[in-house]
């Protein structure tokens, strides 16, 4: 699967984007372990390799993370990161609920 699509690239706002929005920047795109409770939730992008966002796991926490370490990754049983096909934009603030 492809972590980010063409059209999900021309809709992330640049690193900085949504600096100012604070805890109602909008992520647009949820990846995840389908073997382990990780996530990664993606507010902006650079446009080469560096995302930043919301990083769900051990703890919850704001930060840069590299799209080619995503797809390189595999989680306890050997899946790789999917995107969720499924997920809407949501304001972080509603998804730190």
């Amino acid at each position: 699967m492809k972590l980010l699509t063409q059209e999900l690239i021309d809709k992330l706002p640049p690193i900085r984007g949504q600096e100012d929005r604070g805890m109602e920047a909008i992520a647009h795109a949820r990846l995840f372990t389908p073997d382990s409770d990780w996530a990664w939730y993606i507010t902006e992008f650079d446009g080469q390799d560096t995302l930043f966002g919301l990083v769900t796991g051990y703890e919850r926490e704001l930060g840069y993370f590299s799209l080619s370490e995503l797809e390189a990754l595999r989680g306890p049983m050997g899946l790789p990161i999917e995107r969720d096909l499924a997920f809407t934009p949501t304001p972080l603030r509603t998804i730190m609920g």
